[in-house]
């Protein structure tokens, strides 16, 4: 079993939920939940990897909170 990180974030015009994996090219897709999401991005990976193994062109690290003051 192979375990790959998605960024997920809200679409604020459409209110979808859209989700990418950092670095994996075609890695992204979109849904109305979280649960719809999971799983047409866990289809879209499956359908990548069966090219091959994948060339990420990046590595997922973390994310991190930036506190700047507000003018």
């Amino acid at each position: 079993m192979r375990v790959f990180t998605a960024v997920v974030e809200r679409c604020p015009d459409t209110g979808l939920y859209v989700g990418y994996v950092p670095g994996f090219p075609g890695a992204h897709s979109q849904g109305e939940t979280l649960d719809e999401l999971q799983r047409s991005l866990r289809e879209v990976v499956e359908m990548l990897l069966e090219d091959g193994e994948p060339r990420l062109e990046a590595e997922f690290i973390g994310t991190q909170s930036i506190a700047v003051t507000a003018a």
